[in-house]
């Protein structure tokens, strides 16, 4: 029997072609792993994805040649195009002609024109995407939150500057008179994006919310700790498009839409587990979702080696993260007891927020074992 899902009575926002927010159905969405310069590749994924059932497909531009690949892929592709501004939000004037939906970082607006003021950027944004037809997502993400939010807040605080920051810029966005926009508070920890969106939603019922546990990991462990926190914030009424990220190689990709419109169906037939919470005290390897930003696939099969290694000590409250680029790993591996994040050639290794070495991909396994081993006689 299908349960009557209470949603939160936000505004609409058109993207594309599909309705977001208020009483429309909830949007799965997905995101490329090809490199977007690879115009042909990602075209063709953009089409897989779409064909799975993502209403909209989010591709990552961080160059020149990622935005001069644009006009080939929406010729080639019907998909409802989101794309994810990287460092440079410069870059939103060459690429939104070509897609539906700009998705920009708080906290990655300060690595260029530092002089320029953050409403001066945002502004730009907002031009470039009103002048498009596009929408927009302030995409907040713990591993890189806004600086001047962080120092506001107590170290341990985690939620606060995700929060503070995202009610910022929708202030911005109502100054300027720009409302096609929606907001996502992701991190990690399923507890943490729980409460963040809470508490968001609390003081802005009216802004859709992208929902999204980052660097969820490999199935099946991955779809566990997303399903628990999207029943959770679903039950509250709070939710209006999903991603489910996980750990795939490119040809599975399109596993992550039927995750998300697995977890929906469920929901609304009733087959919940809310009533199970992503447990703490054991323990929790955290691998990002592959996207075109990853710069060695191997981190793909490190990631399934670190649970490989670990399976004797999964009675152990550690945290493992294995991040695949250097856009998000430095920071969302601060607050793992042992973090990876892969470059080109070399894994960097860290013990929280202090760097151990950066290791060949054949040489971190058994670096890595000796660390975990260590950190448990440490505890004891």
């Amino acid at each position: 029997m299908k349960v009557k899902h209470k949603r939160n009575p936000t505004k609409t926002m058109i993207v594309g072609s599909v309705s977001i927010g208020s009483k429309h159905p909830i949007v799965v969405q997905s995101m490329c792993t090809t490199h977007t310069r690879d115009a042909k590749a990602t075209a063709q994924q953009a089409v897989q994805l779409s064909d799975a059932g993502a209403g909209i497909v989010r591709i990552a531009v961080d160059s020149k040649r990622d935005a001069e690949a644009l006009p080939y892929i929406r010729d080639h592709c019907d998909a409802n195009l989101s794309v994810d501004l990287q460092e440079n939000y410069r870059v939103a004037k060459a690429v939104a002609p070509y897609v539906d939906k700009i998705r920009y970082n708080p906290g990655h607006l300060y690595h260029h024109e530092k002089k320029k003021s953050v409403e001066d950027k945002v502004g730009f944004l907002v031009d470039v995407a009103a002048a498009h037809d596009c929408a927009m997502r302030v995409g907040v993400n713990s591993g890189s939150v806004d600086p001047d939010k962080k120092n506001v807040f107590k170290k341990e605080d985690a939620i606060s500057p995700m929060v503070a920051s995202a009610l910022e810029h929708c202030e911005l966005m109502d100054k300027i008179g720009f409302d096609q926009f929606c907001v996502s508070l992701k991190s990690s920890h399923p507890d943490r994006v729980i409460e963040a969106n809470r508490r968001f939603a609390e003081l802005r019922p009216d802004v859709p919310l992208h929902l999204g546990v980052t660097e969820a990991g490999m199935p099946p462990d991955g779809i566990i700790k997303t399903r628990i926190a999207f029943e959770q914030l679903f039950a509250a009424g709070i939710g209006d498009t999903i991603r489910v990220s996980l750990t795939l190689p490119a040809a599975k990709k399109h596993e992550e839409v039927h995750a998300g419109l697995q977890i929906i169906e469920d929901f609304k037939s009733g087959r919940v587990r809310s009533v199970v919470r992503f447990d703490p005290n054991r323990l929790n390897i955290i691998s990002c979702p592959s996207c075109s930003r990853v710069e060695n696939e191997a981190f793909i099969d490190l990631a399934k080696q670190v649970k490989e290694i670990t399976d004797d000590v999964k009675e152990e409250a550690i945290t493992i993260a294995v991040m695949g680029c250097r856009v998000n790993g430095p920071g969302e591996t601060d607050d793992a007891d042992l973090g990876l994040w892969c470059g080109p050639n070399f894994v960097n290794l860290k013990k929280g927020e202090e760097k151990l070495g950066a290791y060949r991909y054949d040489a971190i396994l058994p670096r890595l074992r000796r660390e975990v081993d260590a950190l448990i006689l440490e505890r004891q």
